[in-house]
Parts: C-alpha cells; sequence; structure tokens
C-alpha cells in the first residue's frame, strides 16, 4: 500500500522525490531523489517541529527551500512522508 502511494506521488508533476519513514526512522518506501539514508533525519525533523506548537492536533509542515525545489515533510498518525520537488 505505501509502495503504491508513493509510486503515485511520483507521477504528479515536477516532484523527484518521495519518501515514507515511521517514527522510528524506518524507510517504508521510498523513489526518486529521497534514498533510505534519508529516512532517519525526515522522521526527526518531523517530529522536532512538532515540539515547537503547544497544540497536540497541529501537524506543522516542514518545507526545505532551495534555488532548486522544495522537500515537503509531514507526519501523517504514525507515518512521515516527505515530497521532494522541483521549481518550475
Amino acid at each position: 500500500a505505501v509502495s503504491a502511494a508513493v509510486s503515485r506521488s511520483m507521477k504528479s508533476p515536477a516532484v523527484v522525490g518521495v519518501l515514507c519513514t515511521d517514527s522510528q526512522g524506518l524507510n517504508l518506501g521510498c523513489e526518486g531523489t529521497l534514498s533510505d539514508e534519508h529516512a532517519g533525519i525526515i522522521s526527526v525533523l518531523a517530529q522536532q517541529a512538532a515540539k515547537l506548537t503547544s497544540d497536540p492536533t497541529d501537524t506543522p509542515v516542514v518545507c526545505l527551500e532551495s534555488d532548486n525545489g522544495n522537500i515537503m515533510i509531514q507526519k501523517h498518525d504514525s507515518i512521515t512522508v516527505a515530497v521532494h520537488k522541483l521549481l518550475s
């Protein structure tokens, strides 16, 4: 199910990488520019961002911006999703 969702996400225009990880940083599925080595970092970034809000129901989006594109990271229940998009 996760790998199918990753593959579907990769079909979106400008998306060049997708990664799903659990709360322990275990890679659940990835494709493109995001790989197994990124899973732990992505998981920790989402967890640390959640500590910046006092509302436990708030799920922040971490956006890493560069001249080439953006990586957006958000936690959904126990799974953290990262999407790498190139700027058009």
